[in-house]
């Protein structure tokens, strides 16, 4: 239990086997009334009523002809960034992920009972979802990558060293570590490549129906193929950052400079520029790879 100047809340925190935290947090009625009362103060100042000036109708009056279902969602938009912030920061977490969040019922009513109807407010309780970064095993990854590189070693006079596929270095690390993934992890990257998916095919002018039907899948079959790929670019992603922390293997400044001034024109040049840490995180896992391809 803790307190601030809002009033006290309490949380319970619930640790699921592949890493998933389910974060339940109950606001107290005595908060849920007074963010209320704000609100319909917030939204009563823009109200126009016939016989008064804007925002000086009495609050009864002004009450009756309010949205409540407005007023709900604008308090909820109010009370759960709040809380869900200070749950974590008491848990000291780290989430990567935005939380999916749900409204809980708590015996009986609905929570989202509305104050002004008379009676007692009650309390409001959700139930936020999220994940910390997936803890990484490398194990013995650099056995079973050399295995795949020995023979780019191998000189033969009158042949070029067969270079390893960058494909076949990426299964044998994946093969090598050791991860779970949290599921909402997986579910957030399975819907955006979906979605990507889809923005392209509307690109193309094509339904999903006529996709599916010229690559002779189905919506389930594509979605479990888009998930084995989100949890195999997820494993990748982590492993690949836990290497460069273990290798030590940096970006440096110069490179990128050196990156945004190969920019095949103005605007990506821009875009690089806004876009520094993202371009600095692709260039250390470009020289990760560098690395794994050379054991």
């Amino acid at each position: 239990l803790t307190t601030d100047s809002a009033g006290y809340f309490e949380w319970a925190i619930q640790r699921q086997e592949d890493g998933t935290i389910r974060l339940t947090v109950t606001v107290p009625s005595e908060t849920v009334k007074k963010t209320w009362d704000e609100v319909v103060d917030e939204v009563a100042k823009e109200m126009e009523l016939p016989g008064f000036r804007k925002g000086k109708a009495p609050r009864h009056l002004a009450e009756e002809k309010i949205d409540k279902e407005k007023v709900r969602e604008d308090v909820l938009k109010k009370v759960l960034p709040k809380f869900y912030i200070q749950a974590i920061q008491e848990h000291k977490l780290t989430p990567i992920i935005n939380p999916k969040v749900h409204i809980e019922k708590m015996g009986g009513p609905q929570v989202l009972s509305d104050p002004p109807d008379g009676g007692e407010p009650k309390d409001w309780q959700f139930v936020a979802i999220t994940c910390e970064a997936p803890v990484i095993r490398l194990d013995d990854y650099k056995d079973a990558i050399k295995k795949i590189t020995a023979k780019s070693k191998i000189v033969i006079p009158g042949r070029q060293p067969q270079v390893p596929k960058f494909e076949d270095i990426v299964n044998a690390l994946l093969g090598a570590i050791n991860v779970k993934i949290p599921e909402i992890l997986t579910d957030s990257e399975t819907e955006r490549l979906l979605s990507q998916t889809l923005d392209e095919i509307k690109r193309l002018g094509l339904t999903l129906d006529q996709y599916l039907a010229s690559t002779g899948r189905n919506p389930e079959g594509l979605r479990l193929e888009y998930r084995k790929k989100a949890e195999n670019d997820i494993k990748l992603e982590f492993a690949l950052r836990q290497i460069a922390e273990e290798e030590k293997i940096t970006v440096e400044e110069k490179e990128i400079e050196e990156a945004i001034q190969k920019a095949k024109d103005e605007n990506e040049r821009k875009h690089l520029t806004a876009n520094r840490y993202l371009l600095a995180s692709i260039l250390r896992q470009q020289k990760t790879l560098d690395f794994l391809k050379n054991l």
